[in-house]
């Protein structure tokens, strides 16, 4: 099967040395194998996302020297597809109405008495307040969605997939209920969470290597369990280090000291940039 893999930025904010890392990586892997390197744009979050964010990520990809598939997907036109998803999983039973947000959940399970809150993939761990005890009646309500991970758990044998970045082997998919809990699925004014979007996206463009930071490595089991539930293939994994600033603390889009477009506008040219990423990565 030929090597595809893909780049997926969120156009609300810019280009840093860690997106950088991330893509070059994925794009060479990708050329070694003689294979593909697809371009897609996460832009289901439309309050944040802009356009001249999303064309600025081009420029500076481009100006790296990284080239991709002519196709460039957005997952804003997507929606009827995760759309499509979420009433298979709904049809299933293992869906559930939700709107609590994320502060709230926070608040919730930081009560005294329930103690510290428990961090995992999906942000805190949601307690399952609204979990009901029978699946929902009725059609699916245009609403926020959890997914029933003690139900949806219950609906697989054991689950593995191939690791091959920082942590390499075969992985087995394991108390999600615990370590994941009813992550959300469909949030109010996106349509479809990060999970359930990158599921689909992958599937439907037939991505055989996913490359990504470490950060994400805890939620690919929440991956490998919807890929089963909604009869997708699974693909490789590849989790990378992550470039980090001075304090050791992870780059984000806040940290526009590392965008890539400060860099270009003090001068470095492209040869230059990407030295500067090898040299930031083999301290990794």
């Amino acid at each position: 099967m030929a090597f595809k893999t893909r780049f997926a930025p969120s156009p609300t904010g810019p280009l840093h040395l860690g997106h950088a890392y991330s893509a070059c990586l994925a794009h060479d892997m990708a050329r070694a194998a003689n294979g593909t390197f697809h371009l897609r744009i996460d832009d289901l979050d439309r309050s944040r996302s802009r356009p001249e964010w999303e064309a600025q990520i081009k420029d500076d990809l481009a100006w790296l020297g990284l080239t991709w598939a002519p196709e460039v997907w957005r997952q804003s036109d997507r929606l009827p597809r995760y759309r499509a998803a979420l009433q298979t999983l709904w049809d299933a039973g293992l869906l559930y109405p939700c709107a609590l947000t994320r502060a709230e959940i926070r608040a919730c399970v930081a009560a005294p008495q329930e103690g510290a809150p428990l961090d995992g993939p999906d942000g805190v761990i949601y307690p399952g307040t609204h979990r009901p005890q029978m699946p929902p009646p009725g059609p699916m309500p245009d609403s926020a969605l959890r997914i029933d991970m003690v139900r949806a758990m219950a609906h697989t044998g054991t689950l593995t997939y191939q690791e091959t970045g920082t942590n390499p082997g075969i992985k087995t998919v394991e108390n999600l209920d615990k370590t994941a809990g009813d992550v959300a699925l469909a949030r109010s004014g996106m349509g479809a969470s990060y999970h359930l979007s990158i599921v689909c996206d992958d599937a439907d463009q037939a991505i055989t290597h996913v490359i990504r930071g470490e950060d994400l490595a805890p939620a690919t089991g929440i991956h490998v369990l919807l890929q089963h539930l909604l009869g997708l293939p699974t693909p490789t994994y590849h989790h990378h280090a992550l470039i980090r600033d001075d304090t050791g603390k992870r780059l984000a889009k806040r940290d526009d000291a590392r965008a890539i477009r400060t860099y270009r506008e003090d001068g470095l040219t492209p040869d230059e940039m990407r030295r500067l990423i090898n040299r930031q990565a083999s301290f990794l």
